[in-house]
């Protein structure tokens, strides 16, 4: 499954909500890839999120394939969309 995220909170994917996206992505057995501008990465490590430097209003692909997809996406859009409880 594909979809897109848009960053909502006020600091973007900083270490804490980095932190947090990287540990919902590992509770899921699929593997889970995230696109920002041409660069890509593992959504399950933290260094890799941070290293894409997400800013608010910034719009993540997120890729995801296994048999868990579905959990896994609604649970991410979720954590997005509740802007990682900062606001």
């Amino acid at each position: 499954m594909e979809f897109n995220l848009q960053i909502k909170n006020q600091a973007g994917l900083h270490a804490r909500p980095a932190a947090m996206f990287a540990q919902k992505a590992s509770s899921f057995k699929s593997n889970i890839l995230i696109f920002k501008d041409g660069k890509n990465g593992n959504a399950k490590s933290i260094i890799s999120i941070m290293g894409l430097g997400v800013k608010k209003g910034d719009t993540l692909l997120v890729k995801i394939d296994g048999p868990d997809a579905a959990e896994a996406g609604a649970a991410l859009k979720k954590l997005v969309d509740d802007k990682f409880g900062e606001e």
